[in-house]
């Protein structure tokens, strides 16, 4: 079963995190637009509330929780109820996708992928936002995830167990930039990113579903 009771509880302080923690949201946001294309049909797996979808012009966004899709909708974006591990749309639907944190909360992290590829052009790219569980941040929610209403039942990965899964699934060209180097406490300024992953607590990768081709 997807991980939703939190989100469907606590909608609003879920919402409100992205308001108490500005400069860390707006690190994140930063982070996801160096890497997310500039045009296309969008999709956002695990849209949440759409605090990353609608300012990033996706249009439609996904959610097993349908109490945090009606903020998605309210922000202006086409919704569907729906988990990551089965995409109701049809084959080579969109340019690129997005999923922010998702992974943490689906049941198949291997089925949530499949379905990002099979949704996508040839050509097409998907995007994921994660915390890496390898960084000081990452340990820290790990440590102290019976506390947190939200991570509780999270799976946490870390980078290099991600790069594994979207290698697996077929995925390729994979890009990575990281933030959020201190705490959430200790991040009082928006956060520069830089390349690769290892420091920041924060990672966004970028990847390709490879061009058909033909014989």
């Amino acid at each position: 079963m997807p991980k939703t009771e939190p989100f469907k509880n606590y909608h609003h302080r879920y919402d409100d995190w992205f308001i108490r923690h500005a400069t860390a949201y707006q690190s994140e946001l930063l982070a996801v637009r160096a890497l997310l294309p500039w045009s296309g049909f969008g999709l956002s797996i695990g849209v949440g509330t759409g605090r990353f979808a609608s300012p990033l012009g996706i249009q439609v966004g996904i959610d097993p929780a349908r109490e945090v899709l009606d903020y998605a909708e309210n922000r202006g974006i086409s919704i569907a109820r729906a988990v990551a591990e089965a995409l109701p749309f049809a084959d080579k639907s969109f340019d690129y996708a997005l999923s922010v944190t998702t992974i943490c909360f689906v049941d198949n992290a291997t089925t949530m992928l499949s379905e990002a590829f099979r949704v996508l052009k040839p050509g097409g790219q998907l995007v994921i936002g994660f915390i890496d569980r390898s960084s000081k941040l990452g340990q820290h929610y790990q440590a102290h995830q019976a506390e947190n209403v939200f991570y509780r039942d999270a799976i946490f990965y870390s980078a290099n167990e991600v790069e594994q899964l979207l290698k697996d699934t077929g995925f390729i060209d994979p890009v990575w930039v990281q933030t959020l180097s201190k705490t959430l406490d200790e991040t009082n300024d928006i956060e520069p990113l830089c390349a690769g992953y290892g420091q920041g607590a924060f990672v966004t990768v970028k990847v390709n579903r490879p061009c058909e081709t033909t014989t």
